[in-house]
């Protein structure tokens, strides 16, 4: 698409819902979908793995029989996902309805995800397998002294007591021959994935106790819907060897109990504590990383209408 050459009232428009666990997205994101003739385009970081249903509240069979849905159960609980998969799949799925006549509505609360509708979130530089493996085979201190051979000039904000973040920029400085700075100056002038659209934001809000009223009926809810034989299932089909989801809420906790490292006695006050520090990370995100954007209090929403203004 030629989006340079059009306005940016010329472009399509994609509709984003989003807020923190429990607000009530996925009722309302339902019910302006129906009004208006769209698809829900999903932005969670767990309902791509097959067979995490219950503890990630994935919309039921019932829901998406009610509005076609993309990018849900696309995955293997064993196969990890990342942001550049995503947004090749996101941007696939939004072309597709575009190209249908259909409006489309992004929905959804995991923030780095979240962020690729608005800017740029992962650089160009591919890693090849034989550079990851020479990267894994270091030690953390070896690796930091490595990164700072390859950028003499300094390693700028990087926060190298975080294994992760080393082990990411050693590798991209090993791939590209280029330092860290160089990088940084490459990926600043990249675009945002879907530049060639408008894209309107709403975040949905609720009052502190009532969203921990929410949280906690959610995990009696879940408990009663059997996620325990749900963690069961998993870890025989092996999703232990993805930490994204067997480290996700509700996955962990179970795993514990299942392993015997804490009594099923405290389990739902475990996850509803552990979600409600999760609500309180997104809410740190949505301000801090998203574009100005409307707020919405649920409790005083009273049609779909009201979510977006256009």
């Amino acid at each position: 698409m030629d989006w340079k050459n059009k306005t940016v009232r010329d472009r399509p428009l994609l509709h984003v819902l989003t807020g923190p666990t429990a607000v009530g997205k996925t009722e309302w994101a339902l019910r302006w979908a129906e009004q208006h003739g769209a698809e829900i385009v999903s932005c969670d970081s767990l309902l791509f793995y097959r067979g995490m249903d219950i503890g990630t509240a994935k919309p039921t069979a019932a829901e998406r029989a009610r509005v076609p849905h993309h990018l849900i159960d696309i995955c293997a609980v064993t196969e990890r996902m990342d942001v550049t998969r995503y947004v090749a799949r996101a941007r696939a799925a939004v072309e597709k309805i575009c190209a249908r006549g259909g409006r489309v509505l992004v929905t959804g609360g995991s923030g780095f995800y979240l962020k690729a509708f608005f800017a740029a979130v992962a650089d160009e530089v591919e890693v090849p397998a034989a550079v990851r493996d020479e990267v894994r085979a270091l030690g953390s201190e070896t690796a930091v002294a490595r990164l700072r051979t390859l950028n003499p000039a300094g390693l700028g904000a990087l926060d190298v007591a975080n294994p992760r973040r080393v082990t990411r920029a050693l590798e991209r400085c090993l791939a590209s021959g280029r330092t860290l700075a160089e990088l940084a100056e490459d990926f600043a002038r990249l675009p945002a994935p879907f530049a060639d659209y408008r894209v309107e934001l709403t975040r949905l809000e609720r009052d502190p106790a009532d969203l921990t009223r929410r949280i906690e009926a959610r995990v009696a809810t879940m408990l009663r819907a059997g996620l325990i034989d749900e963690v069961r299932g998993l870890r025989a089909a092996g999703f232990e060897q993805n930490p994204s989801a067997a480290g996700a809420i509700g996955y962990r906790e179970v795993i514990d109990v299942l392993d015997g490292r804490r009594p099923e006695a405290g389990l739902a006050a475990e996850m509803a504590k552990n979600t409600r520090a999760l609500v309180k990370k997104q809410r740190t995100w949505f301000r801090t990383q998203l574009p100005p954007h409307r707020e919405i209090h649920a409790e005083v929403l009273r049609s779909e209408a009201e979510l977006f203004s256009a």
